[in-house]
């Protein structure tokens, strides 16, 4: 005897594919919040100087990201065919298991490959530089607003979490349990 499941089943849609310029004006977003936090941490730039000329290709598919360390310890944002020293591949296709990943502190699997050195200069800025936004804000709209925005958004995260969690945990049970 089987039994059907009667919960609704999560369609699955193709990610359309957004256009080569907002590609590249978020790539450049990205590069400048890169160097706004980095440079938050005078020794995240030191440790970066030593890599000058380097380049890392970042990869969650469709995104693709080039960047190269400048003589400065900042990042620069370089042509796509440029040969990259060290590439780091996403390997989570889901974005909500990688939002999920993410929101526990945890990071997410990634295929590296390419200059060691870079590689472990690249995981301790992973591990060790973090972006104060609460300060950033702060300078925006004083110390209080900035700590209440702050509460608020955490407990926003917190119920994105608690309501994921569930979610993912049931789009995992399905694809593992076998269909009759």
């Amino acid at each position: 005897m089987s039994y059907m499941s009667t919960a609704p089943a999560f369609p699955s849609f193709p990610m359309p594919q957004p256009p080569d310029w907002l590609l590249r004006e978020l790539e450049q977003r990205v590069v400048l919040l890169l160097n706004h936090v980095l440079q938050q941490e005078p020794q995240a730039v030191e440790r970066l100087v030593r890599q000058k000329g380097q380049t890392v290709r970042l990869e969650y598919a469709p995104l693709v990201l080039n960047l190269r360390v400048t003589p400065a310890g900042l990042l620069d944002a370089v042509a796509d065919d440029t040969q990259a020293d060290l590439s780091l591949k996403v390997l989570s296709t889901d974005p909500v298991s990688l939002v999920q990943t993410l929101l526990r502190g945890d990071k997410p699997r990634i295929d590296v490959s390419g200059d060691v050195m870079l590689a472990a200069e690249v995981n301790w800025l992973v591990d060790h530089v973090r972006w104060d936004v609460e300060e950033d804000l702060s300078r925006i709209v004083g110390d209080v607003p900035a700590h209440g925005i702050m509460r608020a958004l955490k407990t926003v995260g917190e119920t994105l979490k608690s309501f994921l969690s569930p979610v993912a945990a049931k789009m995992q049970g399905e694809e593992g349990s076998p269909r009759s």
